[in-house]
């Protein structure tokens, strides 16, 4: 399976720990993070990450920024993507059960680290269910 990852300043040591997680997991995995904690623009790191997954590179993203939002607005600005921020793991269980989201975004400032892998391991492992839910995801995008 491949993740494409991105972050801004707040994420680093966050997506250096999901990177290593992921990657001992077998995970193929395309960084387009920073590694520095210097102020960068969060949306330099999230479009690569959502072109990705709308594009069908990638199978899934996460994205990292110091809240969370500022990162999933701008990759839900793509065709196809639904990101869902998320700093629990049972968030990250509904966000991909009911939402089908392929995209988690996680709030550095807000989560452990062990918290981000933890909602990253519970992303990736729940299918969407589907059925009554298929209906309301199909109403996301604008027509």
């Amino acid at each position: 399976m491949k993740i494409s990852i991105g972050n801004d300043h707040a994420g680093p040591e966050y997506k250096i720990a999901i990177v290593k997680w992921l990657e001992a997991k077998g995970y193929e995995v395309t960084n387009y993070g920073t590694d520095s904690e210097a102020s960068v623009d969060y949306p330099d790191f999230g479009h690569p990450v959502a072109t990705d997954v709308e594009e069908g590179k990638a199978d899934f993203g996460i994205v990292i920024c110091g809240s969370g939002n500022g990162i999933a607005m701008t990759v839900n600005k793509h065709a196809g993507v639904r990101a869902g921020l998320c700093w629990t793991k049972e968030i990250a269980y509904l966000t991909r059960l009911h939402n089908d989201a392929n995209i988690v975004s996680i709030p550095a400032r807000y989560t452990s680290i062990q918290q981000a892998i933890e909602i990253v391991e519970t992303f990736l492992d729940t299918a969407f269910e589907g059925g009554r839910h298929q209906n309301r995801v199909d109403k996301i995008a604008c027509k």
